[in-house]
């Protein structure tokens, strides 16, 4: 088997150029062995959703993690573009154009139709999980009220999570969904601790004020550990992650 340097693949006069040993033990090019003719092949027509398409593939790799930054990179540029006609490059995200033989567009697919889906799901299961834990600390403590007061810190995962995706230079990414709605349930679970303990204090006759604080100072210390725990534990998946290399697709 013969092969030539990557760098030279792609081009015929390097192929050409490529010694094979005669009969007789000499070298000869390849160019002395065969005719070159140039001739045009049948292309493949591709279709989608019974409408002719052309593709256009391109892999991420390097420090993008996902491929949707570089294809919002690519946005900007595509605008900029002028059409046969004088007309714009309409762009569609989920769906395809209403009138595929009229002017020119682009339909997102590939990666981002994938990461559209999974966002979506998993942001319908987010709601979800948020009905379904409402409905069970109604069931546990008998209240309507008490449910909104535990679940009202969820919202400050955002502040926590944007900033310090923006401060590491960090893409949002699947991954970082997964760990919000994480998050979430971690501090749900140390809401319900508190929440608990502050009622269990205050039918001993502690006051409200005094329960409060209570519960702060003892469930202070579980808290500190669960947080560490976690952000050790996506540490070391993140540097596990990082050492393997991200995918280029």
């Amino acid at each position: 088997m013969l092969r030539i340097p990557a760098e030279t693949q792609g081009d015929l006069e390097a192929l050409l150029r490529l010694p094979v040993r005669g009969a007789d033990g000499q070298l000869i090019p390849i160019r002395e062995l065969v005719t070159l003719e140039s001739d045009e092949r049948e292309q493949p027509i591709h279709h989608k959703d019974l409408l002719p398409v052309n593709y256009v593939v391109g892999d991420m790799a390097g420090e993008v993690d996902s491929p949707l930054y570089g294809m919002f990179d690519m946005r900007s540029r595509l605008r900029a573009l002028a059409t046969p006609g004088g007309g714009t490059l309409q762009e569609y995200f989920v769906r395809q154009p209403d009138d595929a033989y009229r002017d020119y567009a682009i339909k997102w697919d590939g990666e981002w139709q994938i990461t559209y889906e999974t966002f979506r799901d998993m942001g319908l299961a987010y709601a979800v999980g948020l009905i379904l834990i409402y409905l069970l600390v109604v069931a546990q403590f008998g209240s309507y009220l008490t449910p909104l007061i535990i679940m009202a810190p969820i919202p400050l995962t955002i502040v926590g999570v944007m900033p310090g995706h923006a401060l590491l230079d960090a893409q949002f990414t699947a991954t970082s969904m997964i760990g919000m709605i994480a998050l979430a349930g971690i501090i749900v679970r140390n809401s319900i601790l508190l929440v608990d303990f502050i009622r269990l204090e205050v039918a001993k006759g502690v006051p409200l004020e005094d329960a409060v604080v209570r519960s702060a100072a003892t469930r202070a210390q579980p808290i500190l550990l669960t947080g560490i725990a976690a952000m050790l534990g996506a540490m070391f998946t993140s540097t596990i992650r990082s050492s393997m290399g991200s995918p280029s697709r």
